[in-house]
């Protein structure tokens, strides 16, 4: 059985996948990173440090029991595919992968993180289809908020994007604000569910892109008049969604309308996923592959591999 190994070392999550290309299914193991409470990241030389910790833990657990042959390797070297992307913690997983490979005479396959999120999106929604044709893709995540445009083997044009804070970071201020640890996405969304409102809440794009940094500042001052926890999350999530409404609305005005993926760790949001398939018939990854993890980069190895066969 052709089977694919995958390994991302993001900011955020120390990931690693197997995908069964015969079965279709993917198997992974993930760690979030160690953040201290009221902190929100980690500098780069303790990503790496943490990476290089949990890395080998993760691999002994993905690994337990498994009596296939690995076809191919797939690693995330790099945020994105564009001059200048680069963030050092992905040079653990790139060091694993290189040793796995070196070891095993397999191929490896280098992709962005984002890439793997696109694939990850795609599989997990049921839109594998979408793969080599044009299609939107939003990512949406603490150190990203894009909305690209998706052709051939995963190639992305920018189409708009955040100009100051990203998606991912206002939710977790707006979260370590109330006292929830870092990353606070999943908090959020379940204060947000208990909430009985809903914010109309006026935000205009600059040539599609939006501004974010304003959400942080009104939940600061929801938070000092004393406003409920519940309804400070959900007016943060309004605010985020009425911007990534209004970029999705751009990019169908310009480029047509096809059709629209999300992925990124504040996709896994439950009121926004709801609405956006409602109102936009988006796709979006399930909670598990929404997150950082290596199953993408697991899945596009098995695409690039089937080129040597």
């Amino acid at each position: 059985m052709p089977y694919y190994l995958g390994i991302d070392t993001s900011n955020y999550t120390t990931s690693c996948a197997i995908y069964d290309s015969d079965t279709d299914t993917v198997v992974h193991r993930k760690k979030l990173l160690p953040v201290k409470k009221g902190e929100l990241g980690l500098r780069q030389s303790d990503a790496v440090f943490h990476h290089t910790v949990q890395l080998p833990e993760l691999m002994r657990e993905l690994f337990d029991g498994f009596d296939g042959e690995i076809a191919a390797v797939g690693v995330s070297d790099a945020p994105m595919r564009a001059e200048g992307s680069y963030m050092p913690c992905f040079l653990t997983g790139v060091c694993a992968a290189e040793s796995v490979s070196a070891a095993t005479g397999k191929p490896l396959f280098r992709f962005s993180h984002q890439q793997g999120h696109i694939m990850a999106a795609l599989y997990s929604s049921g839109r594998r289809e979408l793969y080599g044709k044009d299609f939107f893709a939003f990512h949406v995540s603490g150190g990203t908020t894009q909305a690209l445009l998706v052709r051939g083997e995963l190639e992305t044009e920018l189409i708009a994007s955040s100009l100051d804070l990203k998606a991912g970071q206002a939710v977790d201020r707006v979260g370590v604000m109330l006292g929830y640890p870092f990353p606070a996405g999943k908090y959020v969304d379940e204060l947000a569910r208990k909430s009985d409102k809903k914010y109309k809440v006026n935000i205009k794009l600059k040539d599609g892109n939006c501004c974010l940094s304003g959400v942080e500042n009104k939940c600061r001052a929801m938070l000092e008049k004393g406003e409920k926890p519940e309804d400070i999350c959900r007016y943060c999530l309004d605010y985020i969604m009425t911007a990534l409404y209004k970029t999705a609305l751009f990019a169908k005005e310009k480029f047509g309308g096809l059709p629209m993926i999300f992925s990124g760790g504040v996709m896994s949001n439950s009121i926004i996923r709801k609405e956006f398939e409602e109102k936009l018939g988006a796709g979006f990854a399930e909670p598990e592959f929404s997150a950082d993890n290596a199953a993408g980069i697991a899945l596009l190895a098995a695409e690039y591999h089937k080129r040597t066969l």
